[in-house]
């Protein structure tokens, strides 16, 4: 079912935990403004529906489903997430396939020593005490990129402002304007 409109944009952020995309995911909207959702993974699936990240979870078709309602409605929509290319592989190959406006993924690629280090600079210490470096380890899936060369990796030396950037020009939305209060 086609989605969107050739005006609205559709970003894939995908990596492994504490790689930077909810970061990243802030940054598009806090550049652009008004008029593009963030759809994260960690919300829906652990604050929604306070679900485990498994196959075939709920979580995957309330992804698909927040994205194209806000692409529906007109938003730009940066999808953020772990996203385990065996798990969501498939809707969100099929989400990109069905948006007729500009999709353009992007896989934050950064080593486990780096992940460990970003990790332990969290501001929120009751995460950081939650989550320990064996999580980390454990979901840990190097260069688990969807199917189909759709993804354009970004290098962990890519700094926050640089990655914020380049997905803003490579979508076009630096020349697109913000929605009206």
């Amino acid at each position: 079912m086609r989605t969107g409109s050739e005006e609205t944009r559709l970003i894939v952020v995908r990596g492994n935990s504490a790689s930077g995309k909810s970061s990243v995911a802030a940054g598009i909207r806090d550049r652009f403004g008004r008029g593009l959702a963030v759809v994260g993974q960690d919300n829906l699936r652990r604050t929604v529906l306070r679900e485990h990240d498994r196959p075939g979870g709920a979580n995957i078709g309330l992804i698909d489903t927040v994205a194209r309602y806000a692409l529906e409605a007109g938003y730009h929509v940066v999808v953020e997430g772990i996203l385990y290319s065996d798990r969501y592989g498939d809707m969100l190959t099929g989400l990109v396939a069905d948006h007729r406006g500009v999709s353009r993924c992007y896989y934050l690629d950064v080593p486990l020593d780096e992940t460990f280090a970003r990790h332990s600079s969290k501001a929120d210490a009751a995460y950081r005490a939650q989550v320990t470096e064996r999580h980390l380890r454990d979901w840990y899936r190097e260069r688990d990129l969807l199917p189909g060369d759709v993804e354009s990796v970004v290098s962990s030396r890519s700094s926050l402002d640089e990655t914020v950037g380049r997905i803003i020009r490579e979508t076009g939305l630096a020349a697109m304007p913000a929605r009206e209060e």
